[in-house]
């Protein structure tokens, strides 16, 4: 089965035609840049999931964390202490290790930036 491929260029002329809906199936297959560009143009891309057609699907990063764990935790100010240092010693972790790994090429504050981001979307505040 032949497979449709889209680029950023072809989303352009689809929007200018005035087409707002792309429908993505089995057969077509869309470029990083053609999707985030149909993004930026707000269409509609209809398919199953909200993932961009390149991107893994990573459930551990993905997905909130279930109820069972949730109701685990207790929230007492010990708990949350020792949950604030924990994350703070990832932090620091990932951070020592990136800088070993890149050198001084890595900006300190971007670096910080990108820590935080990925620990607020993981849920570690």
């Amino acid at each position: 089965m032949a497979k449709t491929f889209y680029t950023e260029r072809d989303v352009e002329d689809l929007f200018r035609q005035g087409i707002m809906t792309i429908t993505l199936a089995d057969d077509i297959v869309m470029t990083d840049l053609a999707y985030e560009r149909a993004n930026k143009l707000d269409m509609k891309m209809v398919q199953a999931d909200e993932t961009p057609p390149a991107a893994p699907i990573r459930p551990y990063i993905n997905t909130t964390p279930s109820k069972s764990i949730k109701k685990s935790v207790n929230n007492t100010s010990n708990v949350q202490i020792q949950n604030t240092s924990r994350v703070a010693e990832i932090k620091t972790k990932v951070r020592e290790t990136v800088k070993n790994r890149m050198g001084s090429s890595v900006d300190a504050a971007m670096l910080d930036a990108v820590i935080d981001r990925v620990a607020k979307d993981l849920g570690l505040g």
